[in-house]
């Protein structure tokens, strides 16, 4: 999330072929243990992510603009810190390096409660936000060495039902904390945030130690091969990190469009949030279980694109038009953007395993996790500089980048899937 013996068995859920039955969190241990391990992590964070901006500007004291550049410049610290991370879980076991970075979290996130000097702020931002990415890489290379091929997908869509759940309860909590609004409450609530990267490791203990070992083909060669120089590989990361734009879309896009340009009540935008919310933790899993193949998974990328590409057309349709019929056209847009989510989400799954090299695979999660990071970090600019301005010709022009990277991955994948079977077998 120690590494055991290469020839040490991983414990692994039993694997029903794809399309069986479902994952059962109530039976599978492997399974559990990851979900108590999400929903303590997710519970933390949606806590951090309800009260951190008024913490950083009224706790701490910071302008805008200075947390502003703070978590630009954490950003891209995130964008070099997944492929290091991946690489470190293929050599040295996943769960020996989460538990690691579970750490560095912990004392990072801790001081955010007494940043009291621009620069400590600054270290502290690159710190949490790099081992954010670091974590996200850490955790796909344990999926990838503790979950079978065949059950991977739907697991991964109970775990993120149950990160979206963890989530909801943190923010919460954090709304009660922004409700006190004492100075001693924020900080306790970033302890606690801190204080649940240590809780996590309990449950950390109890999935499989294992590491990825090469093939008899390349034992005795020196590095296995690197994911940046997997060209097919690149251009699928590629793709699924221009649809991952779409978090950007509903966290600052539609957020932004609703209170600038249009009538719509401004209370909107948490209800746009928690039905976002709601809808993934009911379809996910449902959505995970139909995207258990390759072909199957680019079938539901690409829908999931298409589907994104739609909700921006809806977006674009919203000024102008009375109260009422603005908030229907923006849940109409968010509903669209969540099965586009969900459906892509689904499919960016198996992509990303299944085209990897099982003994390769913390690499090239790294890998897909840096494409991942780019969005985060420069989607915000882009979109706030590039589609909002705009107005509706920048919605449509977005839709149609998302459309047009969903078109393109099925060939795109067929090739990677290709040169995956020349290189490897």
């Amino acid at each position: 999330m120690t590494s055991a013996p290469p020839s040490r068995p991983p414990i692994v859920p039993a694997a029903p072929p794809a399309g069986g039955r479902r994952v059962s969190l109530s039976t599978d241990p492997v399974v559990r243990a990851l979900a108590a391990l999400l929903v303590v992590n997710a519970t933390g964070n949606g806590l951090f992510l309800t009260i951190s901006t008024l913490w950083f500007t009224r706790g701490l004291g910071y302008s805008a603009p200075q947390v502003g550049f703070a978590l630009t410049l954490a950003g891209l610290c995130g964008v070099l810190a997944a492929i290091p991370a991946g690489r470190a879980s293929d050599r040295h076991g996943a769960r020996r390096v989460l538990a690691v970075v579970h750490l560095i979290q912990a004392v990072a996130m801790a001081g955010y409660a007494v940043a009291d000097t621009y620069t400590a702020f600054l270290l502290l931002a690159c710190g949490v936000t790099a081992g954010s990415r670091a974590n996200a890489a850490v955790r796909s290379a344990l999926y990838a060495h503790s979950l079978p091929a065949a059950t991977r997908a739907p697991a991964l869509g109970l775990l993120r039902a149950v990160n979206n759940v963890g989530i909801g309860a943190g923010a919460a909590l954090g709304a009660a904390v922004v409700a006190l609004d004492r100075p001693g409450a924020f900080q306790a609530a970033i302890l606690a945030d801190a204080a649940t990267f240590l809780l996590a490791l309990v449950p950390l203990r109890k999935v499989p130690a294992t590491q990825a070992t090469l093939p008899p083909a390349h034992t005795g060669q020196p590095k296995a091969p690197s994911a940046l120089r997997d060209g097919p590989y690149l251009l699928v990361t590629g793709l699924n990190a221009i649809v991952n734009t779409l978090y950007v879309v509903l966290e600052v896009a539609l957020p932004l469009w609703l209170v600038n340009h249009t009538r719509a009540p401004r209370t909107l935008v948490g209800a746009l949030l928690i039905l976002n919310t709601l809808l993934v933790v009911v379809l996910q899993i449902r959505a995970a279980h139909r995207a258990t193949t390759l072909p199957a998974a680019t079938r539901s990328f690409r829908l999931g694109g298409i589907l994104t590409a739609l909700a921006c057309a809806a977006a674009a349709a919203a000024p102008h038009r009375s109260p009422t019929t603005a908030t229907v056209i923006l849940l109409t847009a968010v509903v669209l953007l969540t099965l586009g989510e969900v459906t892509s989400q689904a499919g960016s799954w198996t992509l990303g395993y299944a085209l990897a090299p099982d003994h390769a695979q913390g690499d090239y999660q790294g890998v897909f996790q840096t494409g991942i990071s780019l969005t985060q970090a420069l989607g915000p600019v882009l979109i706030t500089t590039l589609v909002l301005p705009h107005g509706a010709i920048g919605w449509i022009a977005l839709g149609a980048v998302f459309c047009a990277a969903a078109l393109a991955l099925p060939p795109t994948a067929r090739r990677a899937e290709q040169a995956k079977t020349a290189r490897f077998g």
